[in-house]
């Protein structure tokens, strides 16, 4: 029979193994272990009992509780969607001023309407509506067609120059490119723009020369669209060219390559892939942005 070696300073036995001088003690496992694992092993044979746990093929074992958490979540569903029935119906058929006197839909606008404006506006607009070169800021709130509910929900519903049917139409002529007026006739459509915007920038030495005569072209090629003041006209969808903001930009250079190239943007239609009520909800929405401060940017 071996013998076996106790360790001298604890006084419990070695199993024998040894590292470099250091000799394992043969320590039994904590009785509080075992008293854990039968609980446990308790535990889930209660929680079997009474809980959904064993598949039985096409089925499973009910529980005695008869816990059912699809039914649960199926509930949940209905009463989530007959809540959102309730004010779907309002979104879609109260007029905006009365959606904007009630509390309880404007803040379904705010919750809603920056979920639906994050998946399908803010990659052309920004998270904030800001915009950028070529896309507008929608929160300088200077709409094209007009800053009315209604409108902003028919330019949501066809478009601008989009595939829609009813789109709304709006495209910047290439003055110079097509041969409409010569590089000298558009430097002095940009002095006269220039002299009577606000904000252009820093000024150039060639914003002095030809104002005059460009006031003349722009009365007669520009002012059709932009009207006489230059103010724009919402029937046609033309910007305002003295208030300050530029979609492309402002100095000369970029002027220019607008004057010679022409724009077109593109705004898709929303009517098939948001519902009467989502673009409703958008139109509140995006009314009420708020402008960065220091007003648009203009660069």
């Amino acid at each position: 029979m071996a013998m076996t070696e106790k360790d001298p300073v604890t006084g419990r036995e070695t199993t024998g193994h040894e590292w470099n001088g250091i000799k394992e003690l043969n320590t039994p496992i904590p009785r509080v272990v075992f008293v854990f694992l039968g609980l446990t092993f308790a535990f889930s044979l209660l929680w079997w009992a009474l809980m959904p746990a064993w598949p039985l093929g096409a089925s499973y074992t009910r529980g005695l509780l008869g816990a059912d958490h699809r039914q649960d979540v199926s509930r949940a569903l209905g009463a989530a969607q007959r809540e959102r029935a309730a004010w779907t119906q309002e979104m879609e058929s109260l007029p905006y001023a009365e959606i904007e006197a009630r509390p309880d839909l404007m803040r379904v606008v705010s919750e809603s309407g920056r979920r639906l404006f994050g998946d399908n506006c803010a990659a052309c607009h920004g998270a904030e509506g800001r915009g950028g070169p070529g896309f507008p800021d929608l929160s300088a709130q200077l709409w094209l067609w007009g800053g009315e509910p209604e409108t902003i929900e028919e330019t949501l519903r066809v478009g601008i120059n989009s595939t829609h049917e009813e789109t709304r139409y709006g495209q910047m002529l290439a003055f110079g490119r097509d041969g409409m007026l010569s590089r000298p006739e558009i430097a002095s459509v940009i002095s006269f723009l220039r002299a009577h915007a606000q904000d252009v920038g820093e000024p150039d030495p060639r914003d002095a020369q030809g104002v005059e005569a460009g006031g003349a072209i722009f009365a007669e090629q520009c002012a059709s669209c932009h009207g006489e003041d230059a103010r724009g006209l919402k029937t046609a969808g033309a910007p305002d060219l003295t208030d300050g903001y530029w979609l492309y930009g402002g100095d000369r250079a970029t002027l220019t390559r607008t004057l010679v190239n022409g724009r077109q943007g593109h705004m898709p239609h929303w009517e098939e892939r948001l519902t009467l009520a989502e673009r409703r909800i958008l139109t509140l929405y995006v009314l009420g942005l708020k402008p960065a401060e220091g007003g648009p940017d203009d660069s």
